[in-house]
């Protein structure tokens, strides 16, 4: 099976964030915003984008570590002024 093969509606758009998820190709939902205090200043965020069905275990996986700073969605993120996107 090739890409031509498949609908356009099956397949989220190249342009469409999607899911920071490994495997994942959904689109993403949820911003995840941390920092690594060992590696980034107070006032950095990096990001990660999840999907509804893995925004709680990315969480987690930031949260368990103290990397987890915010989890807003991603129209959220996008519309604030100080956001670049994601």
């Amino acid at each position: 099976m090739n890409l031509a093969d498949l609908s356009a509606s099956s397949q989220p758009s190249p342009t469409t964030p999607q899911c920071s998820a490994k495997g994942c190709r959904a689109d993403a939902v949820w911003v995840l915003a941390w920092n690594n205090p060992k590696l980034h200043t107070p006032d950095r965020r990096k990001t990660w984008l999840a999907c509804d069905e893995h925004r709680e275990h990315l969480s987690q996986f930031l949260g368990v570590r103290g990397f987890l700073k915010d989890v807003v969605t991603l129209s959220e993120w996008e519309s604030h002024p100080d956001n670049d996107g994601a």
